[in-house]
């Protein structure tokens, strides 16, 4: 599976952005992937009009994801293929992770909600406490950004209020303050903003309902721009389509790999979606 024996007695550990921890060298990090359906290009489209997908392309460009990943010093762990599943390869919509537990999301589509067994199963083998979202509850990963101690989470089209609720009844004893944000203008959250490492969070303006949510807030001129992997503290990925934002946070100190996901893009995708990043201690 591509993670050391170690990792399934994990202890954990909250650090800064989105539990990201303070030091790499004793902590495990591993993601979640899954391998592109070859029904890829009947993704559900919501907020944009539907192109044609290139699913050759689409699995050349998930390999390069996996293996920035991998050279940025990531174990990967490959969830099994979903055929009969479009939108599989969008893993992070299936489970959100917070310290030592894994909810298990109930996606708010009902084509994706076959999905979530075998991610299931992985977080659970990988040592992690499960807790789930239930009828009536509807949650998409792809909703909820963590920002140190603070979960946010939009409320739109995929996840509703039930959902949030029991999102905060799992991670409000673990210390977590989960707060609702309006969706209205992109498919999830993190459509229109993602956090850096050092907890800013960022966002591209048309796609954002209210700013003055977020207490620390910055402006991206393109709309790839709000949309970033936290690889360590100095370190993040991101699309290959925003050069202003890669000059951006560059100019900020912080190294920025690129990635080309235009094929997933198509289908409201970006660089968060196509993983679930999991942090934990192996001591």
């Amino acid at each position: 599976c591509g993670c050391s024996s170690m990792a399934r007695v994990p202890a954990f550990q909250a650090g800064y952005a989105g539990s990201i921890p303070v030091t790499r060298s004793t902590f495990m990090t591993i993601a979640l992937v899954r391998r592109p359906s070859s029904r890829l290009a009947e993704g559900i489209v919501t907020h944009i009009s539907r192109s044609t997908v290139d699913v050759a392309l689409a699995n050349r460009q998930w390999a390069s994801y996996v293996d920035a990943l991998r050279t940025c010093g990531w174990d990967i762990t490959e969830v099994p293929l979903l055929e009969s599943a479009p939108d599989s390869v969008f893993i992070e919509d299936t489970v959100v992770m917070f310290e030592d537990v894994a909810v298990v999301t109930r996606p708010g589509d009902d084509r994706r909600k076959p999905e979530v067994a075998a991610v299931e199963t992985a977080v659970r083998d990988l040592g992690y406490r499960v807790k789930r979202i239930n009828e009536p509850g509807t949650l998409d990963g792809g909703d909820v950004l963590k920002v140190g101690s603070t979960v946010y989470v939009g409320m739109g089209g995929r996840t509703n209020q039930s959902g949030i609720d029991q999102l905060a009844t799992h991670l409000n004893p673990l210390g977590a303050h989960v707060v609702a944000v309006p969706v209205t203008k992109v498919l999830h959250l993190k459509s229109a903003v993602t956090a850096l490492p050092d907890g800013t969070i960022i966002g591209w303006n048309p796609a954002v309902d209210d700013q003055s949510i977020f207490t620390n807030y910055l402006s991206m001129p393109e709309e790839s721009g709000a949309h970033v992997v936290v690889i360590d503290e100095r370190r993040v990925l991101m699309a290959t389509d925003a050069p202003l934002s890669t000059a951006l946070l560059r100019s900020r100190g912080y190294e920025v790999t690129c990635v080309d996901i235009s094929e997933f893009q198509k289908l409201e995708g970006c660089v968060t979606c196509l993983s679930v990043r999991l942090r934990h201690t192996v001591a």
